[in-house]
């Protein structure tokens, strides 16, 4: 791997692991003010929210400036908005400008591999940002559950600066002042990326502008024949994912009797079955293999409806870990060809951009029914059973659509197969 690969690796690392211990400790501080269930849910729907809403500039911003710049605004968007929870705003609006973050950052994340690396090492690349990414999640989770359990934060609250009264009260909000120090380490990081070369495409005065230019980018990628099926695969999977942290923290509470802390770790135990998952894929799977993997979407729809019949932890934590590795092995090959294809077609950070837009609104659809079916009274076993027969569904209806373009378009696929399995070739 290049130079400064690996600094890539360590500030999202570290933004990612203050991202997933944040919505635990924002979920904390939901239930401690009281705030009704439906407002929990609302979380995720309201963190994609300006991933959906910004879709067309975000890209746009990333290809303008030094990638390694972007990720340094993103991160403090990020403390920005655990500023505003810390200190009085609804959690829910701090949040989505956490969110807002985020989704300047994921461009920038991403879109850096491809200006870094050959097309041969992005499976490779994508296999360690997904995999420290999921290792993140794990981690993130944990360290969440454990800011607001009472050992850890009976401790931080005992801490006093003298002559400052910083009106941290509530384990959640203790919580949220260590993280932002980790947003700040992560930001540091960003300080440290070096300057791949690429040049850089300046975004147009004219603003307005780039909303019918994103609207051709999404267009375009739909139409490509693998960077319609690899787009329709991530966008269902993280959808789903984005939801199932919180669909098995309420399944948890229900099936197991666990509170947030306890629940936690159950989420972070999906996350190292994805995280192994990944690390195989990165490992056995190449580039122009990718739609091979599409048979393990099906089976991870049914597997998840498996989980309503199980009641024992014991049995739980190795079928969560076996889960997530199915998903980890479905997703990064598929999400490395879709960065392939968006960056021989429109430029690195447009075309992750126009896949967080696709992600994000799966996420936020499915995160607001999710939402409003848990204010009318659907219990996490009800919701559990939909996601399943979702992921198994639609799957197979993307592997009808891939089998569809192999006989009706096969020379089309064939050709951009054999671009995807040559380094230099950018067709």
């Amino acid at each position: 791997m290049k130079r400064g690969f690996f600094t890539i690796m360590s500030a999202q690392f570290f933004s990612s692991l203050a991202d997933q211990a944040l919505f635990v400790a924002a979920v904390q501080l939901l239930k401690t003010g009281g705030a009704p269930v439906w407002q929990q849910a609302a979380l995720v729907p309201m963190f994609a929210l300006f991933y959906v809403l910004l879709a067309p500039y975000v890209g746009a911003f990333a290809d303008a400036l030094p990638k390694g710049r972007v990720m340094l605004i993103s991160n403090t968007i990020k403390i920005i908005g655990c500023l505003l929870m810390l200190f009085g705003t609804h959690p829910l609006m701090s949040y989505a400008i956490v969110g807002l973050g985020a989704a300047a950052y994921s461009p920038a994340k991403y879109g850096i591999l491809t200006e870094l690396l050959p097309a041969s090492q992005l499976v490779k690349a994508n296999g360690w940002i997904e995999g420290l990414t999921i290792a993140s999640i794990i981690l993130g989770v944990l360290l969440g559950g454990q800011l607001v359990g009472s050992m850890v934060s009976n401790r931080l609250l005992s801490l006093d600066i003298p002559l400052i009264d910083t009106s941290i009260d509530t384990p959640a909000e203790a919580a949220i002042a260590v993280l932002i120090f980790i947003y700040v380490l992560a930001a540091w990081f960003n300080t440290r990326i070096p300057d791949t070369g690429v040049e850089m495409r300046p975004m147009p005065r004219n603003k307005l502008e780039l909303l019918p230019d994103f609207w051709r980018c999404n267009i375009r990628l739909w139409q490509d024949k693998l960077g319609q099926i690899s787009l329709a695969t991530t966008t269902l999977f993280w959808g789903v994912l984005g939801n199932l942290k919180y669909i098995v923290l309420g399944w948890a509470a229900v099936a197991l009797g666990y509170n947030v802390t306890q629940a936690s770790a159950l989420v972070g135990v999906v996350a190292i079955g994805t995280a192994v998952g990944a690390v195989v894929a990165s490992v056995r799977m190449r580039l122009d293999q990718a739609t091979s993997v599409m048979p393990l979407g099906i089976a991870m729809g049914v597997l998840v409806l498996l989980l309503n019949f199980i009641t024992n932890v014991w049995l739980a934590a190795p079928f969560l870990i076996f889960l997530g590795a199915l998903g980890g092995f479905l997703v990064v090959p598929m999400n490395a060809l879709l960065q392939h294809r968006g960056h021989n077609l429109m430029g690195a950070g447009r075309s992750i951009a126009v896949q967080n837009f696709n992600e994000q609104a799966c996420i936020l659809l499915l995160g607001g029914v999710y939402s409003l079916s848990t204010g009318m009274g659907l219990s996490a076993f009800g919701a559990i059973t939909v996601f399943g027969l979702l992921v198994a569904g639609c799957m197979w209806l993307i592997r009808i659509w891939h089998a569809r373009n192999l006989v009706h378009h096969r020379d089309e696929v064939e050709h951009l197969l054999e671009i995807a399995r040559n380094d230099n070739h950018h067709g």
